[in-house]
């Protein structure tokens, strides 16, 4: 079967400049209408002193009901890429990178929307070089796009359909030397899901790696329904997943948050009962203690002073104290269909920071600002061409 017959024509205007702007304009050609739904996404209000959030309905501007139409994959891509650890300023813009090859297990996606995340900064840095991929690597985790080509041993995606994910099944091992922050990317099946309808591919960019480690996280610590639960930065990418799965998805009887003063009703939108000033009191020294803590921050020898006797703490990063233990991410495909209904429905929403999308010729622009650790949910790279 042809790309020509089973996905139409997509025409992206302009080619990428080297330093200026990405347009936005887009030109798709569809070969069906299904209904429409609008989405949620909150975003955090940067210009309000008062700390009001909003909460924005929109309708997807790449929607699941837009299946894009590409005639031919090229061999080479535009894609980021750096040749050597360092800062930012090692990222370079490279319009004639391979497009990788497909194994038998893998789908080749266009990519549509990407997002960054505290990892892949530190592996820039050359943080966990001894387990990393050769270099050139081309950065990204998250990816949400379009199944343009599919392995031999492939049965449960096809070409057209709209799908998101962690493209590294090990965070820290062997990490893919293509990652998302290119035209393309070569993806394993079991690693990912079709896009929630309701989303845009922004938003579904947004949540893979977050998603699956605040989901892990929770399974990890054994938290089930009538516990309770103190999320640490829980105005973060994990974080804010962390209080809405925690009450959505695992039936918390009482979960507290801490963010500084401006993003408290943030935390309250989200779900939390306990929003926490940490700028004003310290969480360890309450006289409530909680079931487990979710310490996104790395503040363990803290966190373990809030819990109660036999509790639990999961640290993300920084010094673990015992009890509490720390855990890598596990990409897994499952996991996002199993949550895909708590999407849809709404009961939880992604969360991109209002700085961004950050298009595809500001991606240094937005490493740069995600290590400044002053990020409000996940930073987004939207579009790419």
């Amino acid at each position: 079967m042809s790309l020509s017959t089973t996905i139409s024509h997509l025409t992206i205007l302009p080619s990428l400049p080297s330093t200026s702007s990405l347009s936005h304009r887009f030109s798709f050609t569809f070969p069906e209408k299904r209904n429409q739904k609008n989405s949620h996404t909150i975003l955090f209000s940067s210009s309000s002193r008062s700390g009001r959030f909003l909460v924005k309905s929109q309708t997807s501007s790449v929607s699941s009901s837009e299946a894009v139409k590409v005639t031919s994959v090229p061999s080479e891509m535009k894609a980021w890429v750096y040749g050597e650890y360092g800062d930012v300023d090692v990222l370079k813009f490279d319009s004639s990178v391979a497009v990788p090859d497909v194994k038998e297990d893998q789908v080749l996606v266009k990519v549509v929307a990407a997002a960054l995340n505290p990892v892949d900064g530190k592996r820039r840095q050359g943080k966990f070089k001894a387990t990393d991929s050769p270099l050139p690597t081309v950065p990204g985790y998250d990816v949400a796009g379009i199944v343009v080509k599919v392995g031999s041993g492939v049965k449960e995606f096809k070409v057209g359909d709209e799908v998101y994910g962690d493209v590294n099944e090990k965070a820290l091992e062997g990490p893919k030397q293509f990652g998302s922050l290119a035209e393309y990317t070569a993806v394993e099946e079991k690693l990912l899901a079709l896009k929630p309808k309701n989303l845009d591919f922004a938003q579904a960019a947004s949540l893979p790696l977050a998603i699956e480690t605040a989901y892990e996280g929770l399974e990890r610590t054994g938290f089930s329904s009538g516990k309770s639960i103190l999320v640490l930065n829980g105005s973060g990418g994990v974080g804010s997943l962390v209080i809405q799965l925690a009450k959505q998805v695992f039936g918390a009887s009482r979960v507290a948050a801490t963010s500084s003063t401006r993003h408290l009703e943030l935390l309250k939108s989200l779900g939390a009962d306990l929003a926490i000033d940490y700028t004003k009191e310290n969480f360890e020294d309450l006289p409530e203690k909680f079931d487990v803590v979710y310490d996104a921050i790395g503040q363990c020898d803290r966190a373990v002073k809030a819990i109660k006797e036999g509790g639990s703490v999961v640290a993300l990063t920084g010094a673990v104290t015992p009890p509490g233990f720390r855990f890598v991410v596990t990409s897994n495909g499952d996991v996002l269909k199993k949550l895909n209904p708590y999407l849809e429905s709404g009961n939880v929403k992604p969360i991109i920071d209002p700085k961004g999308p950050f298009n595809f010729a500001q991606v240094a622009e937005a490493f740069s600002y995600i290590e400044t650790n002053k990020a409000t949910g996940k930073v987004v790279i939207f579009p790419i061409p």
